[in-house]
């Protein structure tokens, strides 16, 4: 995004310097209990996955390996976890069992 003030040219070396990352909204399913499912958000989908199937999660460390059943991506992370509490939800409860099974 160019500030006032700012040229065109100093916007583009600030946004390679600091490129705008990417949230996800992610719900796993458990592939020992594939009634199992977790919803989160991250920045990293490959490193929080890992850390899921690692254990390093206490909510889902029991139900181990995960799989991505799917995810979201969205430019802010205020947006993904606003998304997140929405699949927690009954009816994003149903919207994730509608799309996702």
């Amino acid at each position: 995004m160019k500030h006032p003030g700012t040229t065109a040219r100093q916007a583009s070396l600030n946004e390679q310097r600091h490129p705008r990352r990417i949230h996800y909204t992610y719900v796993l399913q458990s592939e020992s209990n594939p009634e199992r499912h977790y919803i989160g958000p991250t920045a990293d989908l490959k490193t929080r996955l890992g850390e899921h199937n690692r254990g390093g999660c206490p909510h889902t460390a029991k139900y181990r390996p995960w799989l991505i059943k799917g995810y979201f991506a969205f430019q802010s992370k205020e947006v993904a976890q606003r998304f997140e509490r929405y699949l927690k939800s009954g009816s994003g409860r149903e919207f994730a069992r509608r799309h996702f099974e």
